[in-house]
C-alpha cells in the first residue's frame, strides 16, 4: 500500500512564506515525477511545480520566481518553498506522485495523490 503524506499548510499573511512537505511511504520500487497541484474553491485543479526523477523542474507561470520545487530521494519527499505569498495562491494543496510499486502479480506502475493540505493567505 503506497501513501502520500503531505504537512505544512496553514493561514500566512501576504508576502510570506509556508513550507509543503510531501512523504511516500508503502512498498514502492521507484519514485518517477513527483508534483504539487492545488485547487481553489470554484476552480479545476492545476499543476503548480513538477520535479522528474532526474531533478528537472517545471513550474506554472503564476509561481515562477516565488515558489520552490525539492525533493529528497533518501527520504523519498518531495518539497515546495512558496515564498512571497499572495491571497491568489489560497487553495488546497495536493501532492502526486508516479510511483513503481510491488503489487500482487508484480511491478505497477500508477499515479498517487495525498490527502491535501489547505494554504490560506490573508491580504
Amino acid at each position: 500500500q503506497v501513501q502520500l503524506v503531505e504537512s505544512g499548510g496553514g493561514l500566512v499573511q501576504a508576502g510570506g512564506s509556508l513550507r509543503l512537505s510531501c512523504a511516500a511511504s508503502g512498498s514502492i520500487i521507484r519514485i518517477d515525477t513527483m508534483g504539487w497541484y492545488r485547487q481553489a474553491p470554484g476552480k479545476q485543479r492545476e499543476l503548480v511545480a513538477s520535479v522528474t526523477s532526474g531533478g528537472s523542474t517545471n513550474y506554472a507561470d503564476s509561481v515562477k520566481e516565488r515558489f520552490t520545487i525539492s525533493k529528497d530521494n533518501v527520504k523519498k519527499t518531495v518539497y515546495l518553498q512558496m515564498n512571497t505569498l499572495k491571497p491568489e495562491d489560497t487553495a488546497v494543496y495536493y501532492c502526486n506522485a508516479d510511483i513503481f510499486s510491488l503489487g500482487e502479480l508484480g511491478t505497477i506502475k500508477r499515479g498517487y495523490w495525498g490527502q491535501g493540505t489547505q494554504v490560506t493567505v490573508s491580504s
